[in-house]
């Protein structure tokens, strides 16, 4: 059982996540750019404008983590499952995370970032 509030949990999940995300499309944007698609600009754009959202929430969390003193280190990785350490108000609280599920949390974040947050500000913008 954790004792982390599930608001300060979800930024510290962040922290552990968005600095994978923009791994995976700085990786993106190297192929894309030695690629032989005819027009790369629209991708290139897609790829970075998506990096810049993914840099500003990232900063958002750790200003957070900051303000309210949390910490996460990666303690342990192995084929299967990755350990961090999540400091709250001076408790070390040690989570395993399974490698699978990493990569489907990423994935899950990348598809939001490319498709569902511009659907989300449609809808915003329909609303007003």
């Amino acid at each position: 059982m954790t004792r982390i509030p599930e608001e300060e949990r979800n930024v510290m999940e962040k922290a552990i996540y968005l600095p994978m995300v923009l791994t995976i499309l700085n990786r993106d944007l190297a192929v894309v750019e030695k690629s032989p698609f005819k027009l790369k600009k629209p991708y290139l754009e897609l790829i970075e404008e998506t990096m810049r959202d993914v840099h500003a929430d990232l900063a958002k969390a750790k200003k957070y983590m900051i303000a309210k003193k949390l910490k996460v280190l990666e303690t342990k990785r192995d084929d299967t499952f990755t350990m961090f350490m999540f400091v709250y108000n001076g408790f070390e609280e040690h989570h395993n995370y399974f490698n699978p599920r990493i990569r489907n949390k990423v994935q899950e974040i990348m598809e939001y970032y490319f498709f569902k947050r511009h659907q989300s500000r449609k809808q915003t913008k329909k609303l007003q």
